[in-house]
C-alpha cells in the first residue's frame, strides 16, 4: 500500500453518519480508501478476512477502525472484544465513535481495549471537526503499528 493511502474500516449502520464520517475525512484529504461495514458480522468479516472478504490478508489490516457501539447482527463491544482478544488484530487502534454517553458503555470498551472514545456530537460542524480532529491524530500523526504487531506469537515464545 502507498504511504499515502489509508484503510479505514468505518462501522457503522446509519447510512448519513457514514456519509457524514466519509466526507469530513475526504475533505481533509486523510482516507484514500475507507471500507464501510454496515453491521458488526460484516465488520468481523472483513477484519478476521473471511465469508466475502476471504481474498484479504492479514498483512493489510485496516489502519484504522473507527466503531459505532449499536450495531445489527453483532454489536460494536462484542466487534472490539474479538479484535482485542486476537492476536493477529489486536494491534490495530480502534476507536469508538458512537453517539452513546452511557458510562457502562465507556467503562466496558476501555476494559476491552478500544484505543479512544468519542461520542459524536450532534452538531454537524462540530462533528466534521471532531472527524479532522481524530483522523489528523489517528492517520498521520500515531505511529502505525509495524507488521511484527500482527504476528501471532508461537506456543513455545508464550
Amino acid at each position: 500500500m502507498n504511504p499515502q493511502e489509508y484503510e479505514i474500516l468505518l462501522v457503522e449502520d446509519d447510512p448519513a453518519d457514514a456519509e457524514l464520517t466519509v466526507l469530513a475525512l475526504r475533505k481533509e484529504r486523510l482516507a484514500n480508501h475507507i471500507e464501510i461495514a454496515r453491521d458488526g458480522a460484516e465488520a468481523l468479516d472483513f477484519v478476521f478476512c473471511r465469508g466475502a472478504y476471504a481474498g484479504r490478508s492479514f498483512e493489510r489490516p485496516p489502519r484504522l477502525v473507527l466503531l459505532d457501539l449499536q450495531l445489527p447482527r453483532v454489536s460494536g463491544h462484542e466487534v472490539l472484544r474479538a479484535i482485542k482478544a486476537d492476536e493477529r488484530t489486536r494491534a490495530i487502534p480502534v476507536v469508538v465513535l458512537t453517539s452513546s454517553n452511557q458510562e457502562r458503555d465507556l467503562v466496558e470498551c476501555y476494559q476491552l481495549g478500544v484505543n479512544s472514545y468519542i461520542q459524536k456530537p450532534v452538531d454537524l460542524q462540530k462533528f466534521q471537526e471532531v472527524v479532522r480532529q481524530f483522523g489528523m491524530y489517528w492517520l498521520m500523526v500515531n505511529h502505525v503499528p509495524p507488521s511484527t504487531a500482527f504476528t501471532a506469537k508461537s506456543k513455545g515464545t508464550q
